[in-house]
Parts: C-alpha cells; sequence; structure tokens
C-alpha cells in the first residue's frame, strides 16, 4: 500500500515538472513577444497568459493531490523510513528539481512582468500623447472657424 502510494507522489511530482516546463516555455514565448514594447502582439501576449493560467490550474491540482496522499501515508512512512529509503530518495530529489523550478519560473515571471510594465507605460505615454495632439487640432480647427467671421474693415485713405 506505501510503495504504490509513494509510486504516486513520484508521477505527481513528474507530473508537475512537465507543466512547470510547459509554463516556462509560455514564459519564454512570452518573453519574445513582450521584447520589443513598440511592436507587441497583443493577441499573442493574451494567448500566452491564458494557457498559463491553465497550466497554474494544473499545477494548483496537482499539489492538492499529492498534499492529500501524502497526508494519508505521512504517519505510516515515519514509522518505516529505512523500508522505503529509496523512495524516498527519489521523492526528495524530484522534490528539489520542483522547487528549483519554481524558483526559475519565478524569476522569469518577475522579468516578464517588468517588460509588460514597460510595453504598458511606451502605450500609455503614446496614448496621452495622440489625445494631447488631437486636443492641439481641435483646438487649431475651432480658432481657425472662429476667423471666417470676421467683418470688413474700413480703413481709412487718408494722409
Amino acid at each position: 500500500m506505501i510503495a504504490s502510494s509513494l509510486d504516486m507522489l513520484e508521477d505527481s511530482l513528474i507530473k508537475k515538472i512537465e507543466v512547470m516546463d510547459r509554463i516556462e516555455e509560455e514564459n519564454n514565448r512570452q518573453t519574445e513577444v513582450l521584447k520589443n514594447s513598440e511592436e507587441v502582439d497583443e493577441k499573442a501576449f493574451d494567448d500566452t497568459v491564458e494557457k498559463k493560467g491553465e497550466l497554474v490550474d494544473q499545477l494548483l491540482l496537482l499539489d492538492e493531490g499529492f498534499q492529500s496522499l501524502f497526508d494519508r501515508v505521512k504517519e505510516e512512512l515515519g514509522k518505516n523510513k529505512d523500508m522505503y529509503k529509496e523512495q524516498v530518495g527519489r521523492l526528495q530529489n524530484l522534490i528539489h528539481e520542483v522547487m528549483d523550478r519554481s524558483s526559475s519560473i519565478e524569476a522569469h515571471e518577475h522579468r516578464n512582468k517588468k517588460l509588460a510594465e514597460q510595453y504598458f507605460s511606451t502605450t500609455r505615454q503614446r496614448l496621452e500623447n495622440n489625445k494631447k495632439s488631437s486636443a492641439v487640432a481641435f483646438n487649431y480647427y475651432q480658432t481657425m472657424n472662429k476667423f471666417k467671421d470676421i467683418p470688413p474693415q474700413f480703413l481709412d485713405q487718408k494722409n
């Protein structure tokens, strides 16, 4: 019973690593999309965010399953550590790998966040400049329309 549960825990960690690899791929895509803040494909950016959201949901499900299974075998495993030493060692290695990938993903997410903030700042500035240009053009148009209605002026020709 415990051995099969440990195998299931190991499979869960392997699946988690696979999902984390896919998240890392999406992070790389997102970095490529955001690399040039002047030419960002917003649809591609939205797609990467959506895919990463789905992958994070999968990770949460795997975490919940892992934790509930681990809680069931934890006490029995504590009593018979030596009997399952090899499997526990493999689990520990997988957990270290998950933690390393988690740190890597977190760092990559932080870099992507900075790229996204830069893109949003650039876009906001561009919109603000367009708004100012439109206001200047509208004011010029209104001013020029007022000059059409100037009545004729009488000029005195006397010396």
